[in-house]
């Protein structure tokens, strides 16, 4: 990506530019029409890509503490194949923004350590939690849902964005129950797609529940998308921080970090809930393995494997080699957090631990772990192609940082072979810096990287987001998409094909 000049430091970037990514959305657009300022968009890219992401981070003159504070905002850029696309925003309108809105400043305290104006005082014993609605958003049928793992989901029109409320898909959810904000989407191991997902209840004992959602409606068997097809429930000893997890045919693959929780700081309204988790030196973590529904061990019960150290977000894929379940993450060395005292718009790199993509083998029958690290290089939000989602896959792709080693902020992208570790990468740098990476198959795809990725580009040079789209194969340039918005640094989105 060429971009104007800058004053990057040592390190290749200008804190300034990777900073001004961190503002507030002004405007919410309609169906704005767009051409590509460099390249052309490929006739075969047809469909919406969604994206959700903190849109509001100040009110009132006060920042949130952590961006994972923000307000849900949602993007819908629709591609038609006829050369150009088509832009519209909103925020979910849930209870709190409206109710904040309204006032002009913050009435809730954030899970990442935003505080309501008033001091420790005004904090305590206030243990409320606004639901944001900031974290994911998938088309489920005729619903887009907007995800929060704290809370339930809010239901969207698809092509508005308008907010429609907050959902218990037709009674599937028990009201306030937690609903995950990072599903899986089985591509058909068990004859048809489903969405796996989960829901957590934390605590000295921790209860898991897996959930399966079909997502098309099927006249043979009487399925409609977005019915709850099947569902179980376990419990398991200790606390439990659940981002992501993983699937194959057989197991929903879970990681039990090794972290405790002191809720006190909390309570008496000195720090964020997330603030309250820290790694457990003396603690164990483990894999759970879940059986799923109309696998070969569904009904009995989860098997539990010590896992190695380190602390997970986000997991790339899951397969199965015979009685070898394979798992690839993203392992940081320790819980990476944001203290009381720290602007998270100043943060030291060097002082964050990095994530590294690692491969843990799990040995049913011995129930023992080996790890391979299959990239140096800092990374996050890695996928495979959607059709080998619980499958062994021979590519990933992933943002990463422009360095080769250490922590720095993610300007690049890489597709990784996880077989000869060949490596292509795409760079954004020197002003440029990405979010989550969206691989797109081709609709007549053969080869597994046939197809595009769709990144979400913070341009420092013009104070603007961009979407570029590469060749998923050689990582070369199609097109750019100069957006007429400024989008904060995004987390979770989805493509829906048309």
């Amino acid at each position: 990506m060429t971009v104007a000049p800058s004053r990057p430091d040592a390190r290749g970037y200008d804190r300034a530019d990777w900073s001004s990514g961190f503002r507030n959305v002004s405007q919410e657009l309609s169906d704005v029409s767009l051409r590509p300022s460099r390249g052309q968009l490929p006739a075969g890219l047809v469909g919406t890509l969604y994206r959700n992401g903190p849109g509001r981070l100040e009110r009132g003159g006060q920042w949130v503490h952590h961006p994972f504070d923000g307000d849900g905002m949602i993007c819908a850029l629709r591609f038609d194949g006829d050369g150009g696309a088509r832009l519209s925003n909103r925020f979910v309108r849930t209870e709190g923004w409206q109710a904040e809105e309204q006032a002009g400043r913050f009435l809730y305290r954030g899970v990442f350590g935003t505080q309501k104006p008033g001091g420790p005082l005004a904090n305590a014993f206030d243990v409320r939690l606004k639901n944001i609605a900031n974290t994911h958003v998938v088309r489920l049928g005729e619903r887009l849902l907007a995800l929060w793992e704290a809370a339930g989901p809010h239901e969207l029109d698809p092509d508005s964005l308008e907010t429609r409320g907050l959902t218990t898909l037709d009674g599937a959810l028990r009201p306030g129950e937690a609903f995950s904000a990072h599903p899986r989407f089985d591509p058909g191991h068990h004859g048809r797609p489903r969405m796996v997902t989960f829901s957590v209840r934390t605590g000295p004992r921790s209860s898991l529940r897996l959930l399966e959602f079909a997502t098309h409606d099927d006249a043979a068997s009487g399925e409609r998308a977005g019915q709850l097809i099947s569902e179980r429930q376990d419990s398991f000893a200790g606390f439990a921080f659940l981002h992501d997890f993983a699937i194959t045919p057989n197991w929903a693959v879970f990681l039990q970090n090794a972290v405790r929780f002191n809720p006190l700081p909390f309570v008496l309204g000195q720090k964020g809930a997330g603030q309250c988790l820290s790694s457990d030196p003396n603690g164990q973590a483990r894999f759970w393995l879940v059986p799923r529904a109309g696998g070969r061990h569904a009904g009995e019960a989860p098997r539990i494997v010590d896992a190695p150290d380190g602390f997970v977000f986000h997991h790339l894929n899951a397969w199965e080699d015979g009685d070898t379940v394979v798992v690839e993450s993203i392992f940081y060395n320790d819980f990476p957090a944001i203290g009381p005292d720290q602007d998270f718009r100043s943060i030291d790199f060097d002082l964050i631990p990095e994530g590294l993509l690692e491969q843990c083998r799990i040995d049913l029958a011995s129930g023992t772990v080996t790890t391979q690290r299959l990239s140096e290089r800092c990374c996050e939000f890695a996928m495979v192609n959607p059709s080998r989602e619980g499958l062994s896959s021979r590519y990933g792709w992933m943002a990463v940082a422009e360095r080769e080693t250490g922590n720095d902020p993610l300007q690049a992208i890489k597709k990784l072979d996880l077989i000869s570790g060949e490596r292509r990468l795409w760079s954004a740098a020197p002003r440029g810096f990405v979010s989550e990476p969206l691989m797109v198959p081709a609709p007549d795809a053969r080869g597994e990287d046939e197809g595009w990725v769709l990144v979400p580009v913070w341009n420092g040079a013009r104070c603007a987001s961009d979407l570029v789209v590469l060749d998923a194969a050689s990582l070369a340039e199609c097109a750019v998409l100069e957006l007429p918005l400024a989008i904060p640094y995004g987390l979770h989105g989805s493509w829906v094909p048309a």
